[in-house]
């Protein structure tokens, strides 16, 4: 068999119904849509229940809830902070993390535990996991924590809102 010898089932493919040629042919006239009323005039739009409130409009729209004053953090590991201190000595500031690509600048530093270290460090970051500072400690480094800068002395002590005028308050 080729592909040139396939063919549909004999009796399967059956050519679509011609409406609407006249009073005379069978489908003629009203085309099946019966006589008068709005769904023989092409008035009624998809989903539209006879004035009932439909069902997309019934249905809750907002599922879940972004919280508009998120903090978030750019992670830092410290298999990461490892290979860092090697290259440029063991006093890891913000400007340093900048500087390697490690952190985008205007970002919040986080230290994770993922991997090991194993030379003395002294990390200044915006946050640190509690098995992060242990493993830093061990080594014989030590972790500072920046202050957030909308944490400091009067200021509102979250972020400013993400968004528009819309978002979720």
């Amino acid at each position: 068999m080729k592909v040139h010898d396939l063919a549909p089932a004999p009796g399967s493919n059956r050519s679509r119904k011609r409406k609407a040629r006249g009073t005379g042919g069978k489908g003629g006239k009203t085309a099946g849509r019966g006589s008068k009323g709005q769904r023989a005039r092409n008035t009624v739009a998809r989903g539209f229940e006879g004035g009932q409130t439909p069902l997309k409009q019934r249905v809750p729209k907002l599922s879940g809830f972004n919280n508009p004053f998120r903090v978030e953090y750019q992670a830092i590991n410290l298999h990461a902070l490892n290979d860092l201190a090697e290259k440029v000595g063991s006093d890891i500031d913000l400007d340093t993390l900048v500087q390697s690509g490690l952190l985008t600048k205007g970002d919040f530093a986080k230290i994770l535990a993922r991997g090991e270290i194993t030379t003395k460090v002294n990390v200044h970051a915006h946050g640190a996991s509690a098995s992060a500072v242990a493993a830093i400690e061990a080594a014989g480094g030590s972790v500072t924590l920046v202050t957030l800068p909308f944490k400091e002395e009067g200021k509102a002590g979250r972020p400013a809102v993400q968004g528009n005028q819309f978002a979720n308050r």
